[in-house]
């Protein structure tokens, strides 16, 4: 019980750290709002799109330390495969979910800038996955990595 807690702990200080910063900090400094925008119904959306993001990530990160007994950082990744949750229908629920507060920002700040910075987040993310972390999950956990990479699509759920 003491290593999936301090799996959890470590978990939620990378979680400040790395998506904390590119989905609080580097927006606040790129848009810096005066005041909030006027259009609600855009805004709305945003809210929606955060909020379906951070339950995500959150719960992901959960699966990371409680299942995996790791943390999302590449220095200390799950030891186990994480099959569970949102990962039974797509591989890299994470960096959806983190795509996605970006897009709801975008809205509700109705920002061009913050649009391009999550376009930019979804490219290297896309970027890593493809050649450093898929290779990597093949040689840590070999077989049933491709068995879980054939039923389990890279981003878009089959439904």
């Amino acid at each position: 019980m003491g290593e999936r807690l301090w799996a959890v702990f470590k978990t939620l200080l990378f979680t400040v750290l790395l998506p904390g910063s590119v989905t609080v900090l580097i927006p606040y400094y790129l848009v810096r709002p005066v005041s909030w925008p006027e259009s609600a119904g855009i805004g709305a959306v945003g809210v929606v799109l955060i909020a379906l993001g951070a339950t995500s990530y959150l719960w992901c990160a959960w699966n990371f330390a409680w299942v995996g007994l790791g943390t999302p950082a590449p220095i200390d990744p799950p030891r186990k495969l994480v099959a569970v949750g949102l990962y039974r229908f797509v591989r890299n629920p994470m960096y959806v979910a983190v795509v996605s507060v970006l897009l709801g920002e975008g809205l509700i700040f109705e920002s061009w800038l913050l649009f391009a910075y999550a376009f930019i987040a979804w490219t290297s993310s896309h970027l890593f996955v493809v050649l450093y972390e898929e290779p990597t999950l093949r040689r840590k956990f070999g077989p049933q990595y491709d068995e879980y990479r054939r039923h389990v699509p890279r981003w878009i759920p089959k439904w």
